[in-house]
């Protein structure tokens, strides 16, 4: 297929709608961008394999390896270790953000910065929730802290090694592994500051739905200190139950003894039986802590391990049998196989001993049940209503460990160049599946695909800005304006590569960008090393979308954002870390 003498215009136009619907429609990006790639092609601007050979890209597949790779440390429990011992307790927004963004720079300087942005996505939600953070305000700053990690070393970011192989091929001579940190290092940290600053301003203070639902339903649930565990002889702080969300812990039974208004520096015993008022999404966070478990012994009667089993919800109807009779008269375990953990009546908590509990047609149940319950009673006439709870899958504590160290391995692996970023995923993902850390049903319900789609598709608006020469013709009119001093031409160069980079891959950004910078080199007096720096610099300053790169894609969900919500703060991000570069290089 030829390319049509139409296809730089209907690329433009195509390109411009999607940037405007993005901005102002409520429609999906992932729709937005297979339309968008998908007009590309039937217009005759791309091929089939143009348009949507990015669903076979090393990079886009490494992200949803890793996916799933992140969901085995969450369904382990791994996901708490991390906030409770690398994100610790924050004292406020600003304090949250660099708590999280500190390491991760650190970390993305030697890593591949996905894997570190899809280890941190479950436990920056699960942090943010335990504080009462707002997502908002956390998410972006992960993403950007990543990709400024990246411009430290040699080996941050992929881009770094394509543009030093260029320069090598062009000049002989390239950077070391820390070559450009005397630049990389300020802009980071002038960076961090101005993110800490802008989100104050410039991102939303959106919350979690759940704390913008009123009448949520309460429940009272009992549970039972481990003498196994980690929590016999820690105060209520020390233990992370202070500060649940949406959750408190209202008295002690300790044997005999009755322990009300507990404070936080109340020692915890074995056997203790704790009494929680909170929130269904609250009693669920409270079965996936290590060192908790059912006060009710029921649930180890019923067959197979808890990691196996899921968290219901079940309204009683007016014809259930249950009607009228307590739940230890009911045989509930016998009857349904199934165990109930706490009861809502109306919305509101109902006291008394579980088992003692009178059932009435409208209580709501929270069940601890297998996998077959839900198939079981969905259409049962002893509920009007029965739903399987968003993230209610009970974790593998025991499987922590394992879960981290194969994560480490993965990492190392790659980290040090003995594999490839995606032959090191796969194999850990495998590990994760066989040693039993992750379901087979959770692995490929794990795997966000409008992130991978979108990121996909992104390849195919890059090979056509590439074809069509539009990436060409913006970077040439950026340079025209340049003029001949050395700053005003390495600003150009910075500028002409972010601007692509917002609107395509970094790589093919850098790539497009550099045959430019080594003939401006050429012809004036500016060296082939700060030319290559400003294109390594400017491929990196990839904030003002969400396309830019697919830690940003990554985030956008989790954190509730609309495209917009990137171009304020990464347009400042931008401005900064370039005016730094320009007064280093």
């Amino acid at each position: 297929m030829t390319l049509t003498s139409f296809a730089v215009p209907i690329t433009a136009v195509v390109m411009l709608l999607l940037l405007l619907a993005l901005f102002r429609s409520r429609i999906a990006p992932d729709a937005l961008f297979i339309g968008a790639v998908g007009t590309l092609m039937v217009t005759g601007v791309l091929t089939p394999r143009e348009a949507f050979g990015g669903f076979a890209n090393e990079g886009v597949l490494t992200v949803a390896v890793l996916y799933i790779v992140a969901a085995a440390i969450k369904e382990t429990g791994g996901v708490q270790w991390i906030v409770q011992n690398i994100l610790g307790k924050p004292g406020g927004v600003w304090q949250a953000q660099l708590r999280l963004m500190l390491p991760v720079t650190l970390f993305s300087a030697f890593l591949n910065n996905t894997p570190v942005v899809a280890m941190l996505v479950p436990a920056v939600s699960e942090w943010s929730r335990r504080h009462g953070l707002p997502v908002s305000k956390l998410f972006i700053p992960l993403s950007y802290a990543a990709i400024l990690g990246g411009t430290c070393t040699l080996i941050g970011t992929s881009t770094n090694l394509v543009v030093n192989g260029m320069l090598i091929e062009a000049t002989g001579s390239g950077f070391g592994l820390f070559g450009f940190a005397a630049i990389g290092l300020p802009v980071a940290i002038v960076g961090i500051a101005t993110i800490v600053i802008a989100t104050r301003f410039l991102l939303p203070d959106r919350k979690p739905l759940t704390e913008q639902v009123e009448n949520m339903r309460e429940y009272v649930v009992e549970m039972l200190v481990d003498p196994t565990g980690p929590m016999p002889g820690k105060t209520i702080e020390q233990a992370g139950l202070r500060h649940l969300p949406g959750c408190y812990l209202i008295e002690i039974a300790r044997g005999d003894e009755l322990l009300s208004g507990v404070g936080p520096t109340q020692k915890l015993l074995a056997d203790d039986r704790l009494m929680f008022v909170g929130s269904v999404d609250s009693v669920v966070d409270l079965q996936k802590i290590r060192g908790l478990i059912p006060a009710t012994n029921q649930v180890f009667k019923l067959s197979g391990h808890r990691s196996q089993r899921e968290l219901v919800e079940a309204v009683v109807s007016d014809a259930s049998p249950l009607n009228g009779i307590t739940i230890k008269e009911g045989e509930f375990r016998t009857r349904y196989g199934a165990v109930v953990l706490a009861v809502s009546r109306l919305g509101e908590r109902v006291p008394g001993k579980l088992g003692a509990i009178r059932l009435r047609p409208g209580d709501t149940l929270l069940i601890e049940a297998g996998e077959g319950f839900l198939t079981a009673q969905r259409h049962s006439r002893d509920f009007y209503l029965v739903r399987a709870i968003d993230n209610g899958a009970l974790p593998r504590h025991d499987k922590a460990p394992l879960a981290l160290g194969i994560m480490g391995a993965m990492i190392a692996l790659a980290g040090f160049g003995v594999l490839p970023m995606l032959h090191a995923a796969l194999a850990a993902a495998g590990a994760l599946i066989v040693t039993g850390c992750l379901r087979l049903h959770a692995a490929r319900s794990s795997v966000d695909m409008g992130v991978i789609v979108v990121i996909a598709a992104a390849f195919g608006l890059s090979a056509a800005l590439d074809k069509t020469g539009l990436a060409a013709l913006l970077a040439d009119s950026l340079l025209d304006i340049a003029g001949d001093g050395r700053v005003a031409i390495l600003m150009a160069l910075f500028a002409a590569t972010a601007l692509l980079s917002s609107l395509m891959t970094n790589n093919a950004a850098a790539a497009l960008v550099f045959p430019t910078a080594m003939s401006m080199a050429a012809q004036t007096s500016v060296e082939p090393t700060a030319a290559a720096l400003a294109v390594i610099f400017g491929a990196s300053a990839c904030y003002i979308t969400p396309i830019g790169y697919q830690t940003n894609l990554m985030v956008m969900g989790p954190g509730g954002y609309r495209f917009g919500d990137f171009v304020g703060i990464g347009t400042v991000l931008t401005l900064v870390t370039g005016v730094v570069f320009a007064l280093l290089v």
